[in-house]
């Protein structure tokens, strides 16, 4: 069987066995959590190889749905506050996350324009890395004792390094190295490997962390899954909105709708209250059972198609 079948056939699978193996062993992956970061940067290096800066033509389709992650977040952060700043916390990451390193693949895959969704996603995570940390602190996940310059380099420090240095090595090999550019663009595939692993031990953290709480926090727990829902719907929904008006409904709806969850979890185990992780953790299935339904349906009607001819 070939490399390419073997994939295929792995890809559904994926996400039920990170499920299963980080609530099996989620204590033993505790110690490897180091490694998150440096897979997200692998993940994104391997994605940004792909996009040649003459590609990186900025529409007006990228700017509303900008529009829609950066100032949604806020607004629903906001809308959410009063009902407590777990879930406020939550909301804001599953909106303010930026577009997944997976969305140009899927996009493709549903008759959508690959280079607008690289373009955004490329526009998307720069936006994140240098606005998380001021909406971070904002949205309360610094230590007030530590001081606001501390807490804001901290977090700098943190997340840039992750976000830009792909960008700016991936573009660097495409001026002064081009063969190796080449040679990573033509090996996409090995990114669906590190979003398994990424994938393994997020979930796993998180699982970890759930387990460990006590059972009255439950209804609070499934009311953030229920709200991850209800912004992954919507998600899709206005990006489909954005998409038809500006020529393209999939890259639209998969440039806002389909998110770097993986990257989310990080940032929220990381600077929030770890409970909203279960947001963006829950954001993994809707989103993935949102694009297996296309998936479905788009075969479904090409098959009807190919009948009535």
């Amino acid at each position: 069987m070939k490399y390419s079948a073997v994939q295929q056939k792995l890809k559904p699978w994926m996400l039920p066995i990170a499920i299963v193996c980080g609530a099996l062993f989620h204590t033993t992956l505790d110690r490897v959590q180091w490694l998150v970061p440096y897979l997200i940067f692998c993940m994104l290096f391997i994605t940004f190889c792909r996009i040649k800066p003459s590609e990186l033509k900025i529409s007006a389709m990228s700017w509303y749905l900008l529009a829609v992650q950066l100032f949604g977040s806020i607004a629903v952060f906001l809308l959410l506050r009063p009902a407590g700043l777990t879930l406020a916390q939550s909301a804001f990451i599953c909106v303010f996350c930026p577009t997944a390193t997976a969305a140009p693949v899927v996009t493709g895959m549903l008759g959508g324009s690959i280079g607008r969704v690289a373009a955004y996603s490329f526009v998307s995570n720069l936006t994140v890395a240098v606005t998380a940390p001021f909406l971070f602190l904002w949205t309360g996940s610094g230590n007030a004792a530590a001081g606001f310059v501390t807490e804001f380099w901290d977090i700098v420090a943190k997340v840039a390094p992750t976000i830009l240095l792909p960008a700016a090595c991936a573009f660097a090999l495409y001026y002064f190295a081009r063969p190796v550019h080449d040679a990573v663009d033509r090996y996409q595939g090995i990114s669906f490997y590190l979003w398994s692993v990424s994938l393994l031990l997020v979930v796993g953290k998180a699982v970890s962390f759930v387990m460990r709480e006590p059972a009255s926090a439950i209804p609070e727990m499934i009311c953030i899954a229920l709200v991850s829902c209800l912004l992954c719907l919507l998600q899709f929904y206005v990006g489909r909105r954005i998409g038809r008006r500006t020529g393209d409904a999939v890259s639209g709806a998969q440039g806002l709708g389909q998110k770097n969850t993986v990257l989310a979890v990080w940032m929220t185990l990381v600077y929030f209250n770890p409970l909203a992780s279960i947001g963006p953790a829950a954001y993994i299935v809707w989103q993935n059972t949102i694009n297996s339904g296309q998936l479905y349906y788009k075969m479904k009607r090409e098959q009807r198609s190919l009948r009535t001819r």
